[in-house]
């Protein structure tokens, strides 16, 4: 019995570690993408790129962990009946019961993990990201200027353009548009300097040795002005950055906090480590198949029924949100349907429902 479940764990391990590998790389490739997109387009400095994929593969974790145990007992359990060394299992008299005593084990050391995980590392995770998207924007106005680029502030009346930035942080050749009401203002100079930000956020552009054309766009009626010095105010961005939403709460602040979001949050983070065992109830009776049908007959079944198991959790999740279902239901419900489902389907396969309704019929007559 040991070597039969070291095998299974083995050949479970392995397919679980490929599949997760699999599955993060390209979700963290497709997450590059964007990322890549937003640092492209200015919104996001190129240092904070690899920053933030490493925050997103935490959260990503989450998921992948319960949907690669499953689809690794599927693949695992269908090579053998593939294989038909299931077959020569059951004939030793090892029922699909005792194949959960080593998948249990399995299952129980990643929901530890996965549960360090959603009640710790990931809402620190956010905190994190959330921080650097709050520094960027802050900083990615007027904060990082690249030369030989257009910049613009938040409310677009503001256009800044230097030609290069020198060795001690001063600007070359810089031109700056503004828009008012009714009126124009372009000045440009030989050199610019930004100065750090103050204790309300204000910044000020310092140009020397320029121009400034002011008047109205369309019309003939234009206001030369040559200066020496002249400062431009940058006002500071409206930014706010959200660390006291659900999701980012620690675990102690959740547990002392009360509301439906703070519940739902609560419960949705515990969820997480109780889907690992409820999808390793579920694997077992689907990964059951012929050897005719292949290693990958049920798996398209067994991704279904994720959907549809994480769907009700996203429902349930929602629902008492919105204050709509009682807390002592909440988020649990779907892990007990879930676990009935798993229970009918193993006695449909142990044929226990057929032995109590034949039962039934033999003494029904007397």
């Amino acid at each position: 019995m040991k070597i039969l479940y070291r095998y299974i764990l083995r050949e479970v391990l392995q397919t679980w570690f490929a599949v997760t590998a699999v599955l993060l790389c390209i979700l963290l490739t497709n997450q590059f993408a964007q990322v890549l997109g937003k640092a492209a387009s200015g919104e996001l400095p190129r240092e904070a790129v690899l920053q933030l994929l490493g925050l997103t593969s935490i959260q990503y974790l989450t998921v992948l962990i319960p949907v690669g145990l499953l689809l690794a007992i599927m693949l695992g359990l269908g090579r053998m009946y593939r294989d038909s060394e299931m077959t020569a299992v059951m004939a030793c008299g090892i029922g699909s019961v005792s194949l959960y005593r080593p998948l249990i084990l399995l299952a129980l050391v990643l929901a530890m993990f996965l549960g360090w995980l959603t009640m710790s590392v990931t809402p620190w995770s956010l905190r994190v990201a959330e921080i650097i998207l709050y520094s960027a924007k802050e900083t990615m106005e007027f904060g990082s200027l690249e030369p030989g680029r257009f910049h613009s502030d938040r409310d677009k009346k503001i256009v800044f353009f230097a030609e290069a930035v020198e060795q001690d942080g001063s600007l070359s050749n810089v031109f700056i548009q503004r828009r008012n009401e009714s009126s124009v203002e372009v000045s440009v100079s030989r050199k610019g300097q930004l100065t750090p930000a103050d204790e309300n956020g204000w910044r000020t552009m310092l140009l020397f040795d320029g121009k400034r054309y002011e008047g109205v766009p369309g019309t003939l009626g234009y206001n030369l002005m040559e200066f020496e010095e002249e400062g431009v105010p940058l006002k500071p961005p409206v930014i706010e950055a959200r660390l006291d939403r659900p999701e980012m709460m620690d675990i102690r602040d959740l547990l002392d906090g009360d509301g439906p979001a703070v519940m739902a949050e609560l419960q949705w983070r515990l969820s997480a480590p109780i889907s690992i065992l409820v999808l390793t109830l579920l694997a077992v009776p689907m990964a059951k198949t012929s050897p005719r049908q292949g290693r990958y007959a049920k798996v398209i079944f067994a991704i279904l029924m994720y959907l549809l198991y994480s769907n009700l959790l996203g429902i349930s999740r929602s629902w008492l949100e919105d204050d709509k279902i009682p807390v002592a239901a909440g988020v649990l419900w779907p892990h007990l349907l879930m676990v009935i489902v798993a229970m009918v389907m193993l006695a449909v396969q142990s044929r226990i429902l057929r032995r109590i309704f034949r039962r039934r019929r033999i003494v029904a007559p007397a």
